[in-house]
């Protein structure tokens, strides 16, 4: 994974690292609790198919109508690919996702999250989840 811009101390890229262990553990095991955790109360957050969310609370009620049963038959990965720090309290991050189907099939996604650092705490403040179409 490259880290460019402001330099950030070990604590804050180890931090934003669990962040995304958390997006991938909570999606593994359906777990709103634990994904929306992550999240600003004012986070805007587009998903995979284009849906706009607003606030945690609209996140919240989205969540937990499609996470529940998500992994019947396909599963994601997360791999960190680049973090920019924006400046100490700012990064982002773009991800490389693979979609597994249960047939082998697979699929990719390249979420990008816009992270902010409140009391010491990264949370995404918003995030796009692309689809990547096969050319």
């Amino acid at each position: 994974m490259d880290i460019t811009g402001t330099i950030p101390s070990q604590d804050d890229v180890d931090q934003i690292l669990a962040l995304l262990t958390t997006v991938d553990h909570a999606q593994r095991t359906e777990d709103p609790d634990a994904f929306l955790e992550i999240f600003r109360e004012d986070a805007l957050w587009v998903t995979g198919h284009g849906k706009r969310l607003y606030g945690r609370p609209t996140i919240d009620a989205f969540t937990r109508q499609v996470l529940p049963g998500a992994t019947t038959e396909t599963y994601a990965t997360y791999e960190p690919d680049h973090l920019l720090f924006v400046r100490p309290d700012i990064a982002v991050l773009n991800v490389n996702q693979t979609y597994v189907h249960r047939n082998g099939h697979l699929d990719r996604g390249t979420p990008v999250y816009v992270l902010a650092k409140d009391d010491n705490t990264w949370r995404i403040a918003a995030a796009q989840n692309t689809i990547v179409v096969p050319e």
